[in-house]
């Protein structure tokens, strides 16, 4: 873990962010331990962690988002808290607030940053080998946010660089996720630790976008 971490450093160093999924099995992990455990990569204080969502739309409107919770062994967002790499400095202040009441102080690298449509319920059409379908899961919104972070390069013709501390600064530059829980924590005003500080803005919003805020 120390030895990815290091080349992570290294690509924010050069202004590139990598982005990686936070797991798609809730609070735990997928452990089964009864305790909670977060997914690395994407608990490296250098990584974009990313994670998921339930979209619902009607046209081209997006009506409501979620946090992505299809019940026990059924499929949900990673998020926690790290009990592995120190608290970086872009979350200092920051509370993790508990699905059943209670908030505290974040100490540890909290997970995730941001998120995105994860469930396959509502996710992604492909084609695979001919056929049609629709897969989900946060590994698909790791490639989003890469993608995006890649038009925001384009579109400024430059790097804008690691952009974990200009998203922290900047949250009003995300639509902010409020309803749900990923087990162990729940969904809240600001950062929380099922969906981070939110998803891309919405199209129709008026409100100033990533683009504009990593200038």
């Amino acid at each position: 873990m120390t030895t990815f971490d290091q080349a992570f450093q290294a690509a924010a160093a050069m202004g590139i962010t990598v982005c990686a999924a936070s797991g798609d099995n809730g609070s735990d992990d997928g452990v089964g331990d009864g305790a909670d455990h977060v997914d690395f990569p994407a608990s490296s204080p250098f990584v974009l962690a990313c994670g998921g969502t339930n979209l619902q739309a009607s046209g081209t409107s997006i009506t409501q988002e979620t946090v992505w919770n299809e019940g026990p062994n059924s499929g949900a967002t990673g998020g926690g808290v790290s009990g592995f790499f120190a608290l970086p400095p872009y979350q200092e202040g920051l509370h993790v607030t508990r699905t059943h009441g209670g908030t505290q102080a974040l100490a540890m690298r909290g997970v995730p940053d941001v998120c995105g449509d994860a469930d396959p319920q509502t996710g992604y059409d492909v084609r695979v080998d001919g056929q049609n379908t629709v897969i989900g899961g946060t590994s698909a919104v790791a490639p989003l946010w890469a993608g995006l972070i890649a038009r925001i390069n384009a579109a400024k013709a430059r790097r804008a660089g690691f952009i974990n501390p200009h998203l922290y600064v900047n949250a009003p530059a995300l639509h902010d996720i409020t309803q749900g829980n990923n087990g162990s924590f729940a969904a809240t005003t600001g950062w929380d630790a099922c969906t981070g500080l939110g998803s891309p803005q919405r199209p129709e919003s008026r409100r100033r976008g990533l683009t504009e805020y990593t200038a």
